[in-house]
C-alpha cells in the first residue's frame, strides 16, 4: 500500500519528468523489459508512456476539455476518452457522497429543469422531456443536488428533510410544492413577480445563491450538446463536487484516486 504523501499525484509527476522511479525516486535505474520499465532498486514494473497519458486525460478533463477535442489532441479514439471521463464523474460522485453532511445554517432551496426548449413549447415548469432537479445551497457552504422524479410537494419535503437539519433558515420563492416546508424550520419566500431580494433587520431573502449554481451548472451543459439521462445524474454530481471545490486544485483530488488505480489496481473504465 502506498502512503498518500509519499504517492501523491504531483510527486508522481515530477518524478516522471525527472525520469525517476515512480514508486522509489531512485533515478536512471530502470531498464525496459516487454514494454514496461523495471527498476534495479525496488523491482516495481510500470509503463512510463501510459502512467503520462493517464495523467494528460486527467488534466484535460479538470480543464473541462471536451472528449472529443482531447482525443484529437492525443491521438486516439473518442470512446477511451469518453469512457475515462465518465470513470472521473463516478469518482466525483463518491467523493460527494462521502462528503455529504447535514445542511445547516441558512439554506436556499431551489427547483430547476435540464433540458433544451423544444419548438413550439412554452418555457417553465411541466416540460415533459425535461430533467427535473432540486437543490439545497447552504450560505457560506456548499451545495447539494439530487436529480427527482417531481417536484411536487411529497418529494421536495422528503429530500429536504433527509438532507438539511430540523430548525434551519429555509429560503425559497413561492412554488407551492414548498408551502409546508414552515414545519421544518423558519421558511422565508421571495416573491418574484414583486423583488428578487427582500432585506430586513436580520435576513436578507433571496435565492440568488441556488440560482446561480443553476446558471453555473447550465453553462457548462451546453458544451455537451446533450446527455443521456442514464448518464444524467453523474454529470450532475460532477457539477456540484466542481463547485464546493471550485477554489481547490481539482486535479490533486481526483489524481490521488488516479494514483490507486494505477499502482495498485488495474484500471477498468466501464461505460
Amino acid at each position: 500500500m502506498f502512503s498518500e504523501s509519499d504517492h501523491s499525484i504531483r510527486r508522481i509527476e515530477a518524478r516522471l519528468k525527472a525520469r525517476q522511479c515512480v514508486r522509489c525516486a531512485v533515478p536512471h535505474r530502470t531498464y525496459t523489459l516487454g514494454g514496461r520499465q523495471r527498476c534495479h532498486a525496488c523491482g516495481w514494473r510500470y509503463r512510463p508512456a501510459r502512467l503520462e497519458r493517464e495523467l494528460t486525460i486527467l488534466r484535460y478533463f479538470c480543464l473541462e476539455l471536451p472528449a472529443r477535442r482531447v482525443a484529437r489532441e492525443l491521438g486516439m479514439s473518442v470512446y477511451p476518452i469518453w469512457q475515462r471521463f465518465l470513470a472521473y464523474r463516478r469518482w466525483m460522485a463518491a467523493l460527494a457522497a462521502a462528503e455529504a453532511r447535514p445542511l445547516v445554517g441558512e439554506l436556499e432551496c431551489d427547483e430547476s429543469y435540464f433540458g433544451g426548449r423544444r419548438r413550439g413549447t412554452k418555457r417553465g415548469r411541466h416540460i415533459g422531456h425535461k430533467v427535473v432537479v432540486f437543490g439545497i445551497l447552504e450560505r457560506k457552504g456548499r451545495v447539494w443536488t439530487v436529480v427527482v422524479p417531481q417536484a411536487d410537494e411529497q418529494t421536495l419535503m422528503a429530500q429536504i428533510q433527509s438532507q438539511a437539519l430540523k430548525g434551519a433558515v429555509f429560503y425559497t420563492d413561492r412554488f407551492k410544492s414548498y408551502q409546508s416546508l414552515k414545519r421544518y424550520g423558519k421558511h422565508l419566500p421571495v416573491d418574484h413577480s414583486v423583488t428578487y431580494v427582500q432585506r430586513s433587520r436580520r435576513y436578507l431573502r433571496h435565492i440568488n445563491g441556488i440560482e446561480g449554481f443553476w446558471s453555473y451548472a447550465k453553462e457548462r451543459f451546453a458544451k455537451y450538446h446533450g446527455v443521456s439521462r442514464r448518464h444524467f445524474p453523474l454529470y450532475l454530481k460532477e457539477m456540484e463536487f466542481r463547485f464546493n471545490h471550485r477554489r481547490d486544485d481539482l486535479f490533486a483530488l481526483l489524481g490521488q484516486r488516479l494514483v490507486t488505480l494505477l499502482f495498485e489496481y488495474p484500471i477498468q473504465y466501464v461505460a
